[in-house]
């Protein structure tokens, strides 16, 4: 397995453990019980798919997806494509500041712009290590707080009292009105999420480098490490919304982090609940860090242009500092970023799926046709999903 090869992987599976799914998944469990567990098991398959396709991209290639979009594009689809690619990233960003500083706010009292700003500078310095001291380090300082989310997402579920059968019939699709479509939108889109997409391939190319005769053993370790860091991500996932179902469901207040916080201290305990905190603020400080990185590697691969990571850091934080000042909902605002981000993914997954079966470009690696037909039956899906999401809201249905 190569196990030293891992690690671009986990970096990208950390879009998958981020402050939005805890809005998503706390808020699904905690209204309808175990019914939408389905979709992050779904999700989950879908995104073990679409990561290998895109580590297997960058190191097929040598280029990130962006980069190789970036040289098919004319310049207005590739300056619209950029746009809503950048979009998607702020809604990322948005995400996680917003979740770390609810997170700071539940463990030490401070006022959300504050524990914004500092979440803020704190990637920063997570993100200078990147800078200054290359890949490898700053793989394990987010591997690190991957540990942690793990550790503080899942305590809760060994004292909860799930129901397993009701959990196995979570597993049947179906739907409960518009609102559970909505939620499962805005779960599939904090779970399958555009910016690990566009960012993996680079992480993969920078990694390894380009190495053609060393392809087969790197896609082999590549497969694992996606492997291992999807069944850690679909496992936090998944447990965070049994753990709802279980402790949350008909609890008052738990329609907010805060609330769902509390409802947890008082049903399972402080120390579960002080865990809970501590891994939801490892989920902004890593989650905000990656988020920055990956933009950086669409701008650089659609515009051709490189901002120094600190000063886009800088840029970025602003959004999530006006909106914790106005004193927005911080939970509904995680929700509703993570249904912009549903709203991408095709714009991700269809030229990654088109650019990997392209002969032309990926060789003797090109995705076999029975890859192809499944790849293509997750577009499908997803784009599915998302114009029922638009036609129920739109239209009050239910």
């Amino acid at each position: 397995m190569r196990t030293w090869l891992w690690g671009p992987a986990f970096v990208a599976a950390i879009a998958y453990v981020d402050p939005g799914n805890v809005a998503a998944n706390l808020t699904a469990g905690a209204r309808y019980g175990y019914l939408l567990v389905w979709v992050l098991v779904g999700a989950n398959v879908m995104a073990l798919l679409v990561q290998y396709l895109s580590a297997k991209t960058g190191l097929v290639t040598g280029s990130s997806l962006p980069e190789l979009l970036g040289r098919r594009l004319r310049r207005g689809p590739r300056l619209a494509y950029w746009a809503q690619a950048e979009l998607v990233a702020a809604a990322t960003d948005l995400a996680e500041v917003l979740g770390g500083a609810i997170a700071l706010n539940i463990l030490f009292g401070l006022p959300l712009v504050w524990g914004g700003l500092i979440v803020g500078v704190v990637s920063m310095l997570v993100l200078a290590i990147q800078t200054r001291r290359g890949q490898r380090p700053f793989e394990f300082v987010v591997m690190g707080l991957l540990l942690i989310i793990t550790v503080g997402f899942m305590a809760g579920l060994f004292v909860s009292d799930v129901s397993w059968p009701a959990a196995a019939s979570g597993l049947v699709p179906r739907f409960a009105g518009t609102e559970s479509v909505l939620l499962a939108a805005g779960m599939l889109g904090a779970t399958v999420m555009p910016h690990a997409i566009y960012v993996h391939s680079a992480l993969a190319r920078d990694r390894h480098g380009h190495q053609p005769h060393e392809l087969p053993r790197l896609l082999r370790a590549t497969r694992w490490d996606v492997l291992a860091s999807m069944i850690v991500a679909g496992a936090v996932n998944i447990a965070m919304l049994l753990l709802a179902a279980a402790s949350l469901q008909g609890v008052g207040g738990t329609d907010s982090i805060e609330g769902a916080h509390a409802a947890i201290s008082g049903t399972l305990g402080s120390v579960i609940g002080t865990l809970f905190a501590v891994g939801l603020l490892a989920s902004g400080l890593a989650s905000t860090s990656v988020g920055c990185f990956a933009g950086a590697t669409i701008m650089a691969g659609l515009l051709h242009v490189r901002v120094p990571m600190l000063a886009r850091r800088a840029l970025t934080l602003i959004p999530a500092l006006v909106i914790l000042a106005t004193g927005v909902n911080p939970t509904w605002a995680l929700v509703m970023s993570q249904v912009v981000l549903s709203l991408g993914i095709p714009f991700a997954l269809a030229p990654l799926v088109r650019l990997s079966s392209d002969r032309a470009l990926m060789g003797d690696f090109t995705n076999p046709r029975g890859l192809q037909v499944v790849a293509w039956v997750v577009v499908g899906l997803v784009v599915a999903l998302n114009v029922a999401l638009i036609g129920l809201t739109l239209t009050g249905g239910g």
